[in-house]
């Protein structure tokens, strides 16, 4: 053989060697990959054909203490989009079917783009991007007509990746025709922050499609609420249609919650308060020679004894619905709007006024209890003067030698003027003194104004006591910016009031004056209160001292009726006033009624059968109309109604607040028919309604009043 020949047969031995090393290491591998870990990938092989698909809970009720239902739920077509479908489209057809979806559900075609980008990915818009599954289909449309929704599923050849099914949102049944709105909330899709929070505590009640409560009880009682997602996986073939349910968790409705609302009772405080603002909105202000602006106004009822909120109202009001779906931004801008009165405060709980001559009753307590007696006299005459200012009374109306009980029967100014004169005097002349002692003031906090109530309600304000410290603290952060105007020589664009406020301002702003403690004797001033710690205080007028935490909600109810949690009535404090004084008091509140400020409005009223004890105020407000307060209360309940700029108290409120108490004992002229109160038996059920496995509930057995 010659060398040629053997090399050529070299060659051929090594290239079979390396063909036969080939096969052997594609023969191992082929055996591993189905003998070995041939489950393992099949598994995974299988899993990739699977998806998971959340499936969002029914969210609980909300009932009234009958059960008649607040906010319930109902089925809405809502219309979703398959991300995983639209990926395999061209471009040109992925904007098409886009285009073709927004004009049916008519949102614009930029905004269902932004839903579609999952949240942190770049280009996602906060609160719009989608924080759930990947594998899910992105809701773009909510509550969406069901000819929409049959238009998609009668054309799916137009609308590939495209899903339209029902699912359930929320519903206002309006018992009554009551409102509601800042006592229930609302909800909205949760956030991404949100969603990550839940993530970190591992909290399976909230996935990236949750809608949580942002107010009212929705937001209070949000995790009871809400119930547990499900999940559905679904097997789907390589263009990502669906095949059928490969399994199914099926989700765990919300919990409903019991309030302590009383929706015929509601709809009358609403009926009457809108009915008052639209009335005194017609009526001419003899101060400034124009109509009152009545611009906004709340009313509270409670439980004298336990501090539950049997209805509570707020003027301008919205309606809740707007939510469901998603809310516009012209929606939105509306309830922020200032014009439009920023319809989402709440003024019973979020707003803030002055108090006017409601808060003489806690002034007499601070008297009664510090040094005075309830047989001083002290002169009633038409003006007090404190250095160059003489402060007036109401009217300049003018009555001898009186007593407390006197003065809060007509609302002597110049009566409280003196009494808080006379403790600056003997506790307060150094202006800069903040720790002086102010016995009125101690009686204000005593009542519990100045903090918040603690009511099962978010967002409450706590009012404000305007006593030294807060004046010291207001001048620490207001004098730079006061100083400022006053150093430099004035200016067209300062007018003469602001540029004299700002040097008297920057000089002694700080002094505590007994121009500021005779204000604050009847309630004007800096002082200002919500309707809701008006209310309480009244109640612990009436009922012994307690000062109760208000509360909205009764219970916590499964699904399947168990009662979960009871939420009982809770004290928050006692006020340290001896009991003749608040009897003293209570005597001298009801002759209010009888015979005083509040008796026009009363006449005819069976005041022997039910006995009302009120207190009215007019308070003045430094370039607005007068605010109207009448704050009353019976053995049951307390009733407090405000009307911001709408002038006298018993003018602008008094006949709203006479209606109530007829509704709430069945008042029909002169006489008592308990058979037509509002509430069965004129007093709030203890019992809870009772809950059917159907779901339907029925009231509580109706206790007749003893």
């Amino acid at each position: 053989m010659t060398r040629g020949a053997q090399r050529s047969t070299l060659r051929l031995v090594v290239i079979q060697a390396l063909v036969f090393a080939l096969f052997t290491t594609l023969f191992v591998r082929l055996y591993y990959l189905q003998v070995i870990g041939g489950e393992t990938y099949q598994a995974q092989a299988a899993d990739q054909s699977v998806r998971d698909v959340v499936v969002q809970p029914q969210r609980g009720l909300i009932v009234d203490d009958q059960g008649r239902p607040l906010v319930s739920n109902r089925t809405s077509w809502v219309i979703s989009l398959d991300r995983f479908v639209l990926d395999k489209l061209g471009e040109k057809q992925r904007e098409e079917l886009v285009r073709r979806v927004s004009v049916v559900v008519g949102k614009p075609a930029d905004d269902i783009e932004a839903r579609l980008v999952t949240c942190g990915h770049e280009g996602s818009v906060r609160d719009t991007c989608w924080n759930g599954s990947p594998y899910q289909p992105v809701p773009v449309a909510v509550d969406t007509g069901k000819d929409v929704a049959l238009r998609i599923l009668e054309q799916p050849e137009d609308y590939p990746g495209v899903v339209a099914d029902q699912q359930t949102v929320r519903d206002y049944p309006r018992p009554f025709g009551v409102n509601l709105a800042h006592v229930l909330g609302y909800l909205s899709p949760i956030t991404e922050d949100e969603y990550d929070a839940a993530k970190e505590v591992d909290d399976q009640s909230l996935n990236g499609a949750s809608s949580v409560g942002r107010a009212g009880v929705e937001k209070q009682y949000d995790q009871w609420l809400r119930g547990l997602p499900g999940y559905r996986r679904v097997a789907v073939d390589s263009m990502g249609r669906v095949l059928g349910d490969d399994s199914v968790v099926e989700s765990t409705p919300g919990d409903t919650v019991v309030t302590s609302i009383d929706a015929k009772v509601q709809a009358v405080v609403e009926r009457q308060l809108a009915a008052r603002i639209k009335a005194q909105r017609a009526e001419m202000d003899p101060v400034t020679g124009r109509r009152y602006e009545a611009d906004s106004g709340a009313a509270v009822v409670l439980e004298a004894r336990t501090g539950r909120v049997v209805a509570m109202a707020s003027q301008p009001t919205y309606d809740p619905g707007v939510w469901v779906g998603g809310i516009s931004d012209k929606q939105l801008d509306h309830l922020y709007s200032e014009k439009a009165g920023t319809p989402l405060l709440s003024r019973a709980t979020q707003g803030q006024f002055a108090p006017g001559s409601t808060w003489k009753p806690f002034m007499t307590a601070g008297a009664l209890t510090n040094g005075y007696s309830m047989d001083t006299s002290i002169p009633c005459p038409s003006s007090f003067q404190v250095g160059n200012r003489p402060f007036k009374n109401y009217e300049s109306g003018t009555y001898g030698n009186i007593g407390f009980a006197k003065a809060l029967e007509v609302s002597c100014n110049t009566f409280f003027y003196r009494i808080g004169y006379d403790y600056w005097q003997r506790f307060g002349t150094d202006v800069a003194d903040v720790d002086a002692r102010d016995p009125l003031v101690e009686e204000a906090k005593e009542f519990g104004f100045g903090s918040r109530t603690g009511i099962d309600l978010p967002g409450e304000a706590p009012g404000r006591i305007a006593d030294r410290r807060w004046k010291r603290a207001y001048f620490e952060s207001q004098k730079d910016y006061y100083c400022k105007i006053a150093d430099k020589p004035q200016t067209r664009a300062t007018s003469d009031f602001v540029y004299k406020f700002a040097r008297e301002f920057c000089l002694e702003g700080y002094a505590y004056r007994a121009g500021d403690a005779v204000n604050f004797s009847i309630g004007q001033g800096d002082t200002i209160v919500t309707p809701l710690q008006l209310a309480r205080a009244y109640a612990a007028l009436g009922n012994g001292g307690i000062l109760w935490a208000p509360t909205v909600a009764k219970a916590i109810v499964s699904p399947e009726g168990k009662v979960l949690r009871r939420i009982a009535p809770r004290k928050s404090g006692k006020v340290k006033v001896p009991a003749k004084y608040l009897d003293y008091i209570d005597e001298a509140l009801k002759n209010v009624t009888r015979q005083g400020t509040m008796a026009w409005k009363m006449g005819g009223f069976p005041l022997d059968d039910v006995v009302i004890r009120s207190k009215t105020g007019s308070a003045e407000v430094y370039g607005k109309q007068t605010t109207g307060w009448v704050a009353s209360y019976s053995d049951d309940y307390v009733v407090v109604m405000m009307i911001s700029q709408g002038g006298t108290g018993s003018g602008s409120t008094g006949d709203g607040i006479r209606a109530i108490w007829e509704a709430l004992y069945g008042v029909e002229g002169e006489k008592v028919v308990p058979a037509r109160a509002a509430i069965p038996g004129t007093r709030p059920p203890r019992q809870l309604p009772t809950f059917l496995d159907d779901g339907s509930i029925l009231p509580p057995v109706a206790r007749r009043r003893r």
